[in-house]
């Protein structure tokens, strides 16, 4: 019972995050990767190791956010030399 409430609210919490509408592709993509790294992160954490869960979504969306937040800028900067800006 305790290892599926973490995991619900787990999950609960990256979709929240996910739903938010950033205004950047960089914002985007960081939303965006940390919600999926929580998420890989819970489920990989809870069935390796010692079943900590919530440890892998906090590792999971630190590392998902970062590479997300990464592709994003990198899709900003092409868009503004598209644009001339």
């Amino acid at each position: 019972m305790k290892a599926t409430f973490g995991t619900f609210a787990t999950l609960l919490v990256a979709f929240g995050l996910s739903n938010c509408a950033p205004q950047n592709n960089m914002q985007r993509g960081a939303a965006t990767g940390a919600a999926a790294g929580a998420i890989g992160g819970a489920i990989i954490g809870n069935n390796v190791g010692d079943g900590d869960g919530a440890r892998g979504a906090a590792l999971g969306a630190l590392l998902g956010g970062a590479v997300g937040a990464g592709v994003g800028n990198e899709q900003d900067k092409k868009q503004q030399a598209a644009y001339g800006y």
